[in-house]
């Protein structure tokens, strides 16, 4: 039976058994049977990780730790809300926070701090009152590589390659079409689409090159 620990662009936690390629951190989600409460964050620092890092190694959903939780790919990540890690990541890290700046004005000021950022973003990827996943609409032909929305008319998340918008599953993308203008909902966080436009991109799983 697979943990309740794989992410989706729609920022839900889900049990399937397919293996994500980064691993994500938003504090201590689970009880002692690795059961997943109601809460969905306990800290807005919401990070995404190296599935290997210094040889370190850890069970997974052990008692009174931080809840792992795995992604297809980084623009999954960033859609439910996550950004590199300062450590494991740090040159990802580093290149986000220089499109952060850049995107917001701040290149070349004071450097800029993760808490910071962190809170910027929280108040871009969750309705305080509703606690849901904030969205907001834009036209997709407008949206950089790595951002995901939502289409008229349809449940799945597509993803921005290029020319291309691809859909996403646990397993990788499964259907491709040509990139059109369209009014969407976008699911990515408006800071981190900036980011995006500013020069981030973000690593796409490989099944987004067939």
């Amino acid at each position: 039976m697979p943990h309740q620990n794989r992410v989706t662009p729609f920022a839900m936690i889900e049990a399937v058994a397919a293996r994500g390629t980064l691993m994500g951190n938003r504090g201590i989600l689970h009880d002692e049977q690795g059961v997943l409460g109601l809460a969905r964050w306990r800290h807005p620092h919401w990070v995404t990780c190296l599935l290997s890092f210094k040889s370190r190694w850890r069970p997974v959903m052990t008692p009174n730790a931080y809840t792992e939780l795995f992604f297809l790919d980084e623009a999954t990540a960033f859609a439910a809300g996550h950004r590199p890690c300062a450590e494991c990541r740090r040159a990802d890290y580093l290149r986000f926070l220089e499109a952060w700046a850049k995107a917001t004005g701040l290149a070349g000021r004071a450097r800029l701090r993760a808490i910071d950022v962190d809170r910027v973003l929280h108040a871009r990827r969750v309705h305080r009152e509703s606690r849901a996943q904030a969205t907001y609409r834009a036209n997709l032909a407008d949206l950089p590589d790595g951002s995901f929305a939502r289409l008229p008319d349809e449940s799945g998340a597509w993803v921005v390659a290029g020319s291309r918008i691809l859909r996403w599953t646990h397993a990788g993308y499964d259907l491709v079409r040509a990139r059109r203008r369209m009014d969407v909902e976008v699911l990515t966080p408006w800071p981190s689409v900036a980011a995006f436009k500013a020069g981030y991109r973000p690593m796409l799983h490989r099944t987004a090159d067939r």
